[in-house]
C-alpha cells in the first residue's frame, strides 16, 4: 500500500491542464479564467458626483456663500457648459463634475430658493467627488488563474470585457458497478440496494468545474463493463465506483487492464478507502474507487476534486488542510490515515462516534473529515488536529 501524498503524485500525473475556450461573460460564472483580463476603459471614465447635491468649485465655498444655478447634470446627461466660481449645478449621484468644478455640497447643506442657493453654516470638508480611475484604468489586469465569482463578473463587465477565455471543463464519467445496484426510483429487488455514489460525486465534481454525467450500471460481468468503458470514451477522466477489490465478482481491475489500461497503483494507507485503483485507459486518467459510499464521497474529496482542479489549471496540490482543537480525548491511532467524520463547532472539533463507511447518514451530518495519520499517537481534549472542511 501507498501513502495518501503518494497516491496524489501518482494522480497528478495522469492530468495536466486541460485547453482553453473563449465564453460569453454571461457564461463565465464559475469558470476557470485562464487568461489574465485586461481593462479597456478607466472607470470612472470621468471625475463622478458621490451624491446628489450642487457641483461648484471648492475654493468658493464658505459657510453662507451664495450661487446662482445654471443647470443640471445626472448620470448618463452631464452639464456641457463651463461653470464660473459664482454659479452651481444640480447634479445627482453618478453624474459627470462639470468644468469649472470640483466639489458637490450634499443637498442637505444647501438652502435652495428659486435659482438661487446659499450653504449652510456647518459644512463637511468631503468633496464628494469620485476621480475619474478611481476604481481602476486601461490597462489594469484581473490575473489569471481565478475562479470566476459574481463581483469577478461584474468587474469584467466594467472592464468592458464581453468574454473570457477559460479553462475547458473537465469530461468525468461515472459508473457505478454491481449487480446488486439499482438506480433511484427503480424498485429494487429482495438483495439490491440504491445505487448512491454517482449521484453524490457528480453533485461534487459539478460543484468545482467539471462537467460529470452518470451512465448505465454496469453489470458484474465482462460484457457489461466493456459496454459501460465503451459509453465513457472522450472523456477526460473515467470513475468507476466498486468492483475493485480483489472478490470474485470485483472485475474492474482486469477488464480495464484489457483495454489497456495502464496501472499506475492499487490500494492506499487510508480508512476509508484503501481499495483504491488509478492508471491510464487511452487518453482519459481512470480511478477505480471503493464501493461503500462513505470511501467514495470520501476519496473523491480527498483524491479526484484535487485532479479536477489540476484538470482546470490551478495547480496540482493536495486540499488545503486546517487545524481545530479536540473536544475530547482520543485513543492510540491505527496503521492507516483516518478520515473521520466529524462536526466542527466553534473551532473544536468531534469525530463521530460511527465511523462505518457505509453509513451516508454520518457523512451528511459532517462538516469536516478529521484526520489521524499513519499511527497516531494518544490526543487529549484540546490538542490541536488536522482536518478537511465539507
Amino acid at each position: 500500500m501507498i501513502s495518501v501524498d503518494e497516491a496524489l503524485a501518482h494522480l497528478f500525473s495522469l492530468v495536466a491542464p486541460l485547453d482553453t475556450e473563449e465564453v460569453p461573460l454571461q457564461q463565465a460564472s464559475g469558470r476557470v479564467m485562464s487568461a489574465d483580463a485586461v481593462a479597456r476603459r478607466d472607470q470612472p471614465p470621468f471625475a463622478a458626483s458621490a451624491m446628489d447635491g450642487y457641483a461648484v468649485a471648492s475654493d468658493a465655498v464658505r459657510p453662507g456663500a451664495r450661487f446662482t444655478v445654471i443647470g443640471e447634470a445626472a448620470a448618463g446627461h452631464g452639464f456641457g457648459g463651463e461653470v464660473g466660481k459664482d454659479q452651481a449645478v444640480r447634479i445627482f449621484t453618478g453624474a459627470p463634475v462639470p468644468a469649472g468644478t470640483d466639489r458637490v455640497v450634499i443637498q442637505e447643506d444647501v438652502i435652495r430658493d428659486g435659482d438661487s442657493i446659499t450653504l449652510a453654516d456647518a459644512l463637511d470638508d468631503n468633496a464628494y467627488v469620485r476621480p475619474a480611475g478611481g476604481d481602476f484604468r486601461v490597462g489594469d489586469r484581473m490575473e489569471a488563474p481565478r475562479i470566476l465569482g459574481p463581483a469577478d463578473i461584474a468587474l469584467l463587465a466594467s472592464m468592458n470585457i464581453p468574454a473570457v477565455t477559460v479553462r475547458r471543463k473537465p469530461r468525468v464519467a461515472l459508473i457505478s458497478t454491481g449487480d446488486e445496484l439499482v438506480m433511484p426510483g427503480d424498485k429494487p429487488g429482495p438483495d439490491q440496494i440504491i445505487a448512491s455514489n454517482t449521484f453524490g460525486l457528480k453533485a461534487m465534481l459539478d460543484g468545482i468545474g467539471a462537467e460529470a454525467r452518470i451512465l448505465p450500471i454496469a453489470r458484474d460481468t465482462r460484457a457489461s463493463l466493456i459496454a459501460a468503458f465503451d459509453l465513457a470514451t472522450g472523456s477526460d477522466l473515467v470513475i468507476t465506483i466498486g468492483g475493485a477489490s480483489v472478490g470474485d465478482h470485483d472485475l474492474v481491475g482486469d477488464v480495464a487492464a484489457e483495454l489497456g489500461m495502464e496501472r499506475a497503483f492499487y490500494k492506499v494507507r487510508m480508512r476509508p478507502g484503501k481499495p483504491l485503483m488509478a492508471g491510464r485507459m487511452g487518453e482519459a486518467a481512470m480511478i477505480g474507487l471503493p464501493g461503500n459510499p462513505v470511501s467514495a464521497m470520501v476519496c473523491g474529496k480527498v483524491f479526484v476534486a484535487p485532479m479536477i482542479r489540476a484538470m482546470l489549471g490551478l495547480g496540482a496540490e493536495r486540499a488545503p488542510l486546517l487545524t481545530a482543537r479536540l473536544a475530547h480525548d482520543l485513543p492510540q491511532g491505527g496503521p492507516r490515515e483516518h478520515y473521520m467524520r466529524a462536526r466542527l463547532d466553534d473551532g473544536v472539533i468531534a469525530p463521530d462516534t460511527r465511523q462505518d463507511s457505509s453509513l451516508l447518514s454520518v457523512l451528511a451530518g459532517a462538516n469536516a473529515l478529521m484526520i489521524r495519520p499513519v499511527d497516531d499517537a494518544p490526543r487529549k481534549a484540546g490538542d490541536l488536529i488536522e482536518y478537511l472542511p465539507l
